[in-house]
């Protein structure tokens, strides 16, 4: 909602203060269409020669994810506190009852009371993976979090695909809004001969070109870019949490100290308060 009210103040205040200067609509409403075809299509045909077909499907959502805000809210925080809690305990008090969990999370009792975690295949392959791990006897503190911080670190660099595709057109932009002028620049030339005022206006409406180009990568592309890359920042902060818990665990902390690491590492103004995650703890027990 943010990224429309955004939009819709820039355009009034750009164009609104155009027009309270004295500036007229009317040379822009004309070119628009034209310009538009050659910086928007060159724009379009650019990012696609760049990217490949997963790629363009990633931007698709990501732009979803920039209206709708990160995935993440506060109550998965703590759904995930719990859920580590209770595989934490199982782990060591029977390490044969979590192996049924972790080789068939779509059936487990315990990852169905979590659904929105359970459908998130990057979470549940992060907790089951390492959890496997370490009943292997895997349990080199440094080697596992090593193992988590190069696993978490490529999925950050594919979920932000999209926020540097956007980026690379944000940047071409202003460029092609100077293709399109030198085009109209052309055909002012060709046109030499013409009254002033005729050539006055076919300047102008060259130079509708090169304002679009900056106007749609400062103000559009550009912004939209950045609000990905915060949503997909934000949103890895929710795996980030999964590696702090293992890894604590792997230090032999108690369960209840392991989720408290955890939580303290949420985000602030997803962080559920202490008392509020004890109480989620014992009713998920229960």
């Amino acid at each position: 909602m943010l990224i429309i009210i955004g939009l819709v103040v820039t355009i009034a205040m750009v164009f609104g203060g155009y027009v309270i200067a004295g500036g007229k609509l009317g040379i822009i409403f004309k070119s628009l269409p034209y310009e538009m075809m050659m910086i928007g299509g060159a724009a379009l045909g650019a990012f696609l020669v760049a990217n490949d077909f997963a790629r363009i499907k990633h931007v698709g959502g990501d732009m979803v994810a920039a209206l709708a805000g990160p995935k993440w809210k506060k109550q998965d925080y703590q759904d995930l506190l719990c859920l580590m809690h209770e595989m934490i305990v199982i782990f060591r008090e029977s390490p044969v009852d979590i192996e049924a969990h972790i080789e068939d999370p779509e059936g487990s009792a315990l990852f169905s009371k979590y659904p929105k975690i359970q459908g998130d295949k990057a979470a549940v392959d992060i907790l089951c993976d390492t959890i496997r791990s370490m009943m292997m006897n895997f349990d080199d503190v440094h080697q596992v979090e090593e193992l988590l911080e190069k696993q978490l670190e490529a999925q950050k660099e594919a979920n932000l695909h999209g926020a540097h595709a956007l980026s690379n057109v944000a940047d071409a932009l202003p460029a092609l809004g100077i293709v399109a002028a030198v085009l109209g620049v052309i055909k002012t030339m060709a046109s030499i001969d013409k009254p002033p005022e005729v050539l006055g206006k076919m300047i102008g409406g060259a130079l509708v070109g090169t304002f679009l180009g900056v106007f749609l990568s400062y103000a559009v592309f550009g912004p939209i870019a950045a609000r990905v890359e915060a949503v997909r920042e934000e949103e890895h902060a929710f795996y980030e949490l999964i590696r702090e818990v293992l890894v604590s665990t792997l230090h032999k902390h108690a369960p209840n100290i392991c989720v408290e690491v955890g939580r303290r590492h949420v985000p602030s103004g997803m962080r559920p308060s202490f008392n509020d995650l004890e109480a989620a703890i014992k009713g998920a027990a229960a």
